[in-house]
């Protein structure tokens, strides 16, 4: 039976007071990843608190004010997903944030529950963010590493956002994150969220699937707004339609003490990264790169 009423939640189906959006571990089922996303009307603000997760501001649309702490971060943010990376800020755990927009605009609020509190709100430059090229040919895509070890510093949370061109698969081979084994694969929950190119008329598939042991069945036809929880499981691919880019945010969180994204491949289809030596880069890639420049 169809696993996919439970794990894709469309657009406006999981909206909750001031949110667009609002996963949270209790909602997902699980214990560590949530995601809010965050409309801002012209001039208005919104107070978060943090209580036990830490969160990120990342603006998807438009710039804000973000006063935490005694601290002042003014986002640049950026005119739309596909523009160009942005700069974002991190809030610790146990914290009291304001988050004001004089233009107004649209805000993912991605956060990992956690009992350390090391860390101070920080800010992050959209110049710092590694924006990455990986697969070749059908699976060229585009990964910005927000927060990620080795990039942001962070007690549990992980964010990266990944763009693929109208016509690819990404996510793909297969992969799944959902067992502890060292140095071989970390456990970690994903949320997927939806951004495509297009409108009303975009669109892209996603799938989930499980072992026999944990099975999971997900096929997903989704569009800009929409979220798809990932428990366990292999995921991908995330298929973009011809003629329409797809975009989605990636949150991930675990139990354990060591933060790590360690993957593996469904052996099935992890022969095909080796077809990518003998392929170029898509080179409707990097987007946005006027911008970036």
């Amino acid at each position: 039976m169809s696993d996919t009423s439970k794990y894709h939640l469309p657009k406006g189906t999981s909206a909750d007071g001031p949110y667009d959006l609002l996963v949270t571990p209790e909602s997902a089922g699980w214990g560590n990843s949530g995601l809010r996303i965050l409309t801002l009307q012209p001039g208005e603000a919104h107070a978060l608190s943090t209580e036990d997760s830490e969160f990120l501001v990342l603006p998807l649309t438009g710039g804000c004010t973000v006063t935490v702490n005694g601290q002042r971060f003014e986002l640049r943010g950026r005119s739309g997903v596909f523009a160009s990376a942005t700069d974002f800020a991190y809030l610790p755990r146990e914290s009291e944030a304001l988050i004001s927009s004089a233009q107004g605009g649209l805000f993912a609020l991605p956060s990992a529950r956690t009992e350390r509190s090391s860390l101070s709100a920080r800010y992050g430059r959209k110049e710092d963010v590694p924006v990455e090229l990986r697969g070749a040919g059908a699976c060229s895509r585009q990964v910005n590493n927000y927060c990620l070890p080795g990039t942001f510093e962070a007690e549990q949370l992980l964010v990266c956002e990944v763009l693929t061109p109208g016509g690819n698969w990404s996510s793909y081979p297969p992969h799944k994150h959902d067992e502890a084994r060292p140095g071989v694969e970390s456990e970690l929950e994903e949320i997927y969220y939806f951004e495509v190119s297009g409108g009303e008329n975009g669109f892209g598939y996603q799938r989930v699937y499980g072992t026999e042991e944990r099975p999971i069945d997900v096929l997903a036809e989704v569009r800009s707004g929409d979220t798809v929880l990932i428990p366990h499981g292999w995921h991908g691919p995330s298929i973009a339609a011809p003629g329409y880019d797809l975009y989605y945010l990636n949150v991930m969180a675990g139990p354990g003490l060591d933060r790590a994204w360690l993957i593996c491949d469904d052996p099935a289809h992890g022969w095909v990264r080796t077809t990518w030596d003998t392929q170029d880069i898509d080179d409707r890639l990097p987007f946005g790169a006027e911008e970036n420049d």
